[in-house]
This record gives C-alpha cells, sequence and structure tokens, in this order.
C-alpha cells in the first residue's frame, strides 16, 4: 500500500500508515531490542529469589526479616512504573527504557558489596526503578511499532520475556552461586543487563506515534519511516485518525475520560491480584520449597518451571486471543490459575515432590500468562497519547499487590506452609478472573476476511 493511500490534505494518517501497514525487518528489530529488555528487567527483577536461602544461611537471619527487603524492591518497582509511564508520554519512550535498563543494572551489581539487609533493601529499591519503569515502556514501544494484527501477539511475546528472564536467572543462579557465591549472582548478573543498555542507546529508535503527536520531531518521524520503508517527502506533515480523543499531554484524567472509567479500574484490581500471585511466586517460591525441606537446587527448580510454563502459556493465549479475541481465553488462563493452586493445595511436598513442581509449572502457564496479557489489554484500552501512562497505572496499582506478598507471602508460609501459600494464589486469582470480566474494551479477534465466489486473483 503506498503512503499515497494516507494523506490527509497535506498530512499523513501514521494511525492507518502503522496499523494497517507491513511489519518490515526494521520494526521486528525494535520489538527485539524492546524484548531484550524484558528479559533482562526479569532477569534481574527474580536474582532476589534465589539468593534469599543462601542469605539465610550466611548471615543467620530469618525469612521473616526478608520481608522488608523484598518489599522496599516492590516500592522501588511501584514508583517506577508509575513514573516511567508520565515521562514517557513527555519525553519519549526511547529515553524512558534506555534509563531503567541502565539503573537497574547497575543497582543490581551493586547488591553483590552489600553488607547488610538494609543495604540490600535500599539498592533493591533504586533497582526497582529501573525494573518497574522497563515493563510498561517497553510494552508501548512494541505496540507502537507492531500492526494492528500483530500487535497482541507482539506484546505478549515481549511480555513472556519477564518469566523468560526468571527462567534464565534459575539457571544462571544454579550455575555461578557455587562458584561465585550469592555476591557473585548480583555482581556479574548486574553487568550483563548494562552491556545491553549500551546497544539500546545506539540501536533503539523513537516511537514512530509519539513523534506524529509532537509536531516539532515529524523530521525526525520522515526519517524514522523511510528505515520502515515507507518513504515520505520532506516537509509532511501527521494526524492519527485512530486516536483523536485525547489531547495532548492530557495525563492521568485522561484514564478516567470517554468511557474508560470502568476499564481503568477493572484493569487495576486485575493487575493488583495477579501480581499479588505473580510475586509471591518470584519472591518467595524457592524460599517455601526450602522450608519444606526440599533441597536448595529442586527449590529453585520450582521457580524455573513456574517461569518456563508462563512462557509457553502467554504464546498460546495470545494465538487464541488473535482469532477469538481476549475475553474467553483470559477467563479460561484465569480460571485455571486458581483450580491449580487449589488443587496444589492438597500435595505434600516431600512426598510428591516431582508431581509438585509440574504442578507448579501448570500453574505458572496459567498466571504469568493472564500478567502478560494485561499489558496487551492495556494496550487496546488506551491511545497513544497516554499509552505509556495507563500501563504504567496499571502497573503501579499492580505494585501494591506484589509489595502486599512480600509480607503476606513470609506470613503464609510461616503460618500455614504450602497449604496456606498455595490457599492465598488460588484466592488471587479469583479476583482476577472477576475483574479482567469486566473490562468492556476487549481486544478483538483478527478473521481473515473469505473472498467472494466471484472474487479472482489475477496473477
Amino acid at each position: 500500500m503506498s503512503s499515497a493511500a494516507f494523506k490527509h490534505g497535506a498530512s499523513l494518517d501514521i494511525g492507518r500508515l502503522i496499523d494497517d501497514g507491513p511489519w518490515t525487518t526494521m520494526q521486528k528489530v525494535v520489538v527485539f531490542l524492546a524484548a531484550l529488555s524484558i528479559v533482562a528487567d526479569g532477569f534481574d527483577g527474580q536474582l532476589i529469589g534465589f539468593a534469599i536461602p543462601h542469605l539465610m544461611k550466611e548471615w543467620g537471619v530469618g525469612r521473616g526479616d526478608f520481608a522488608p527487603v523484598v518489599a522496599w524492591g516492590l516500592v522501588g518497582m511501584g514508583i517506577g512504573s508509575a513514573c516511567a509511564g508520565l515521562f514517557a508520554d513527555r519525553y519519549g519512550r526511547r529515553r524512558a527504557i534506555i534509563g531503567s535498563v541502565v539503573l537497574f543494572s547497575i543497582a543490581t551489581c551493586a547488591i553483590g558489596f552489600a553488607s547488610s539487609l538494609g543495604e540490600i533493601a535500599a539498592l533493591r529499591f533504586i533497582a526497582g526503578l529501573g525494573i518497574g519503569g522497563a515493563l510498561p515502556t517497553c510494552t508501548t514501544m512494541t505496540a507502537e511499532f507492531t500492526p494492528l494484527r500483530s500487535r497482541t501477539l507482539a506484546v505478549t511475546a515481549t511480555i513472556v520475556c519477564v518469566p523468560v528472564g526468571g527462567m534464565l536467572a534459575g539457571l544462571f543462579a544454579n550455575a555461578v552461586i557455587p562458584e561465585l557465591g550469592w555476591r557473585g549472582l548480583f555482581k556479574v548478573g548486574g553487568l550483563i543487563p548494562l552491556a545491553l543498555g549500551v546497544v539500546l542507546f545506539f540501536r533503539l529508535p523513537e516511537s514512530p506515534r509519539f513523534l506524529a503527536h509532537h509536531h516539532g520531531r515529524w523530521p525526525e518521524l520522515i526519517g524514522l519511516l523511510g528505515r520502515m520503508s515507507r518513504p515520505v517527502a520532506a516537509g509532511t506533515g501527521f494526524f492519527d485518525s485512530r486516536e483523536q480523543d485525547v489531547a495532548e499531554n492530557a495525563g492521568v484524567r485522561a484514564l478516567f475520560q470517554n468511557g474508560r472509567a470502568r476499564d481503568t479500574f477493572a484493569l487495576w484490581i486485575a493487575c493488583f491480584g495477579c501480581l499479588l500471585a505473580v510475586y509471591s511466586a518470584f519472591s518467595w517460591l524457592p524460599t517455601m520449597l526450602s522450608s519444606e525441606g526440599l533441597a536448595a537446587n529442586v527449590a529453585g527448580a520450582g521457580l524455573t518451571a513456574y517461569n518456563l510454563g508462563g512462557a509457553l502459556g502467554a504464546l498460546l493465549c495470545a494465538a487464541a486471543i488473535t482469532r477469538f479475541g481476549s475475553r474467553w481465553p483470559l477467563a479460561v488462563f484465569c480460571t485455571g490459575g486458581a483450580i491449580s493452586a487449589f488443587w496444589l493445595m492438597g500435595l505434600n511436598p516431600k512426598e510428591s515432590t516431582d508431581l509438585l513442581i509440574f504442578g507448579v509449572g501448570v500453574h505458572g502457564l496459567f498466571v504469568t500468562t493472564v500478567q502478560c496479557i494485561i499489558y496487551s489489554l492495556c494496550a487496546n484500552v488506551y491511545p497513544t497519547n497516554v499509552r505509556a501512562t495507563g500501563t504504567a497505572a496499571t502497573l503501579a496499582i499492580g505494585r501494591i499487590g506484589a509489595i502486599l506478598s512480600a509480607f503476606a507471602g513470609a506470613a503464609v508460609i510461616t503460618a500455614g506452609g504450602s497449604f496456606g501459600y498455595f490457599a492465598l494464589l488460588g484466592t488471587a486469582m479469583v479476583v482476577v478472573l472477576l475483574a479482567l470480566w469486566a473490562v468492556k474494551h476487549q481486544i478483538p479477534g483478527v478473521r481473515r476476511p473469505r473472498l467472494q465466489p466471484s472474487a479472482e486473483v489475477t496473477r
């Protein structure tokens, strides 16, 4: 389709140009870089879960002593999520992504030099600012570089890199801790994403839809479109016919305008419950399994299985949503997350270890998938000028659930062991199911139009 088809007077419709156009190699490279950033995010974000059992043994402290450490990291993630969205909508997605990756890399590396729980808590807070900021900005960047027909799959494939990063963190921890200890885990684990930050600085462009909404950066957009195999004439103006109901820099109030209030509240509740469940696993699953008498490597395998299940499930669910829309696939996966958790309540970890690890993987398949699709849903509900803000606000509320998991996880493990732990996860997913069902603007299915009997293709 030629660029001329999108002209409106002296302007070009960037909405149709991106939504209905081809998905070029250059655009896929941008999505790949965003995905790598999320891999690094999930990798650094979950290192603490693998380190806690070793720190407890080396420093002679209890699991309750680590609740503030975990909580401060999650507080940082919540603040980082909220601030990064506002920053990205005002100053650009590129700056927000690069700044987030560099920040959490340096802070994670510094944890390897910490000498007290207080220092680890402070550094986890700083790392959390970057970890929290990366998620909403990377999903926004992916959504704005991807045609509408492939957007759900692309955003989901980007977010699924959180459990992929966690899975890699588990493999990395098993290899590094025996040789370098928990300090080496953080030192090396922080340097790897820092190298990615350098690559992003030189290779990651700004979002075309963001540039289209900032008149002073139209020359930059014209150059970017040329790299995207969509050459346009110098001096061309831009508008977005798909997103005209939000004023420039509308901010948080726009999340409740034009019929979005119900969806905003529903997304907030769903993200709260989902991240309560997810971070109860990320932060406490190895510790819970260790408290049930399982070896440290077996406990670590539980979190690895959880992440692996999530990576597989998210791609499966994204394919289903592309075909059928989001309402019913999300309902099925939320229900599966609740049922699998309630089923795990009845297993004895020592007597049914292999079955337990398998069940944890199945639970991760359902729950982590729902977390991933929530971000795709945000990209569908919110237009460009508030997309990063809307996604970030949803994630920030979700982080409150994650912060609660820091204390709730330790409490239920201490009081009820694996039974209480899995009861918490199952109840949270019931709440998520009800909230996501209430979302009005679900992702529509994309069906290929059938050719009429009289239609023929000329060869």
